[in-house]
């Protein structure tokens, strides 16, 4: 019966980090498709994002309600405990990642129909690259308790804010210069700005990692370079 008892609890924990995983999988399409369709301005992709968080949202309530039931029968201690509130934090982390994927591709349709030049969106499309870059690297250091790799994505965190920074003054210049370029600017900074958020979720995944491997929060201001005061607040967010 122990025996039984120890197996189970292990297929349960087993089954929290498989869906972790088919999260961190979604989240990463979305954010990718994002881009791609923020780009080639392709409405049909958008469409695609915005009907994937669904399925982000389905697995976070399921993951939510594993982890209770988990922490109410099993009682888990020590390392057991932190991997289950871990998870609950991740996907939560995960959910709200798809949340700003899915504002991203809203804006696609809003500017579908307008004909700015292409080289205004490639900011934009480089920060993704890499905050992209980061929310793979952290699911990778998230699978393999890997607490060097989630050092490396949080120390990262400032130069995302150092890009933006610049990526919203490049923008505002487009404005200035031509009145006609406002509205898709104004879209873009928006975007801009919910990819800059999706990093700060990076960042928590970092710090959650430290959280499960070494059972402290870690130490020390977060890495922080966003001087801009554009609003973060967003209408139907």
């Amino acid at each position: 019966m122990s025996e039984h008892i120890v197996s189970s609890y292990d297929q349960d924990l087993e089954d929290l980090r498989r869906q972790i995983a088919e999260m961190g999988g979604v989240a990463e399409k979305m954010m990718a498709d994002a881009t791609v369709a923020l780009v080639r301005r392709d409405t049909a992709l958008a469409q695609a994002v915005i009907v994937s968080d669904k399925r982000l949202d389905v697995l976070q309530r399921e993951i939510e309600e594993r982890s209770v039931l988990l922490i109410a029968r099993r009682q888990p201690l020590a390392i057991d405990l932190r991997e289950t509130i871990s998870g609950i934090r991740v996907s939560g982390d995960l959910e709200r990642i798809g949340d700003l994927a899915k504002n991203i591709a809203k804006r696609v349709l809003a500017i579908a129909d307008q004909t700015q030049p292409q080289k205004i969106v490639l900011g934009v499309e480089h920060m993704s690259d890499l905050v992209q870059e980061q929310l793979k690297d952290v699911l990778d250091a998230y699978a393999s308790r890997n607490l060097d790799a989630a050092h490396d994505v949080w120390e990262r965190d400032g130069a995302i804010d150092a890009l933006y920074n610049s990526l919203f003054r490049e923008l505002l210049t487009y404005m200035m210069e031509d009145p006609r370029n406002i509205s898709f600017c104004t879209h873009l900074l928006f975007c801009a700005k919910n990819v800059e958020r999706i990093g700060d979720h990076t960042t928590n995944v970092a710090e959650t990692i430290h959280y499960l491997v070494t059972g402290e929060t870690l130490a020390g201001e977060r890495p922080k370079n966003d001087a801009s005061n554009y609003a973060t607040v967003q209408p139907g967010a």
